[in-house]
């Protein structure tokens, strides 16, 4: 699977996040962003600059080049909707 630079990057947020079980919401508050710029940047309609890269790798506990590897496997399913987690 041959990602160009924003869809890789946006796999690899996707991945991380849902891999933490963080919220588009709860990741952007760690990295001090709007929430629907990381909504842009995961449907590949942002290019992050390496500055920004380098604050939501800081929120994911990631290195920066992971944001930037070539993804294997399949897209991350999302997670469940709505703010409170269920019991």
């Amino acid at each position: 699977m041959n990602k160009n630079g924003p869809q890789r990057v946006a796999w690899n947020i996707r991945r991380l996040r849902v891999r933490l079980g963080k919220s588009q919401e709860q990741l952007a508050f760690d990295a001090d962003v709007d929430q629907g710029y990381i909504s842009r940047i995961e449907r590949g309609q942002e290019n992050p600059t390496v500055s920004m890269l380098d604050r939501i790798a800081k929120a994911l506990n990631v290195a920066t080049a992971d944001l930037l590897a070539q993804p294997k496997g399949e897209r991350p399913k999302p997670l469940p909707s709505g703010r409170k987690p269920k019991r």
